[in-house]
């Protein structure tokens, strides 16, 4: 039998003094979309007085990652073309880097940004977290994944997946020059946006996670709600005999109507924050 399937989940254990954490995902931050990076700005930006605990991003920050050198190409300062995502991912980067000297911030890989590595992490004042992980907070457990690993039924997306994970895929194509790297994902970006197209961009048409997949994962870590995000679809889910997932909205401020919202934990439970309560 292979070994992720019955090895323990990775566990995350918060201070005992912590009282709010933060979750958010499925940002997709670029620099073509303003709206949703000056939105996210804000957020990071607001006091520390309300701010929670600690920020946790569950996947999907970024639209796309083609590796960290594209930080800092060729170790220096590139001249730049009005396309370039460098400046952009850099203004990213300090910004989460000048939130996390106050408030802590974990990340998990997405679909989109798998490829973020330990440059980038400490780059931007991150600590990494594996898909899935287990955080324990005040006295309870609850299971964090970004969640496309259970969308079982987009097989061609499962075998995708299968083959970009793999340290041999991964250092093939990290090996590869920069710009190939960025034309690569400029080509698999348009093919996304045409399969987007195709169901008119509404995430009900897209495949959603496998219940009794999600009921294995809580049952096996010993929590009772999942918390994910990927599937663009924020809703609770009960998944019977006391087990629910909690799907985190994406965010999109050129949508109509706008969609923006942190989901906070505390003493009393979960709480869905649209921005403008949140920020």
């Amino acid at each position: 039998m292979d070994e992720s399937h019955t090895a323990p989940f990775a566990e995350w254990h918060a201070p005992v003094h912590w009282q709010a954490v933060d979750f958010i995902s499925d940002l997709h931050l670029q620099s073509s979309d303003t709206a949703t990076f000056d939105a996210w700005l804000h957020f990071l930006q607001r006091p520390v007085t309300q701010r929670a605990n600690a920020l946790f991003i569950l996947g999907d920050l970024f639209e796309v990652w083609v590796g960290d050198d594209a930080l800092h190409p060729n170790g220096g300062e590139p001249q730049h073309t009005p396309e370039d995502e460098h400046p952009f991912w850099r203004a990213c980067a300090a910004a989460l880097k000048a939130h996390s000297q106050h408030t802590p911030v974990f990340f998990m890989h997405g679909n989109r940004d798998f490829l973020l590595g330990p440059h980038a992490l400490s780059a931007c004042g991150m600590q990494g977290l594996s898909d899935p992980t287990v955080l324990v907070f005040q006295a309870q457990r609850w299971l964090l994944s970004h969640g496309d690993a259970l969308c079982l039924d987009d097989t061609d997306y499962m075998h995708f997946r299968a083959m970009v994970r793999e340290p041999a895929w991964q250092r093939d194509f990290l090996a590869r020059p920069l710009t190939e790297r960025e034309t690569i994902a400029r080509n698999l970006r348009q093919q996304s946006l045409a399969r987007k197209a195709h169901t008119a961009g509404d995430p009900t048409r897209w495949a959603d996670v496998d219940g009794p997949a999600a009921r294995a994962w809580l049952q096996r870590s010993g929590c009772t709600s999942l918390i994910h995000g990927h599937t663009h679809r924020p809703a609770c889910h009960d998944l019977g005999n006391g087990l629910q997932r909690v799907v985190l909205s994406d965010w999109d401020l050129n949508a109509r109507p706008p969609r923006a919202e942190v989901l906070r934990l505390d003493a009393q439970g979960l709480h869905r924050l649209p921005l403008a309560a949140g920020g």
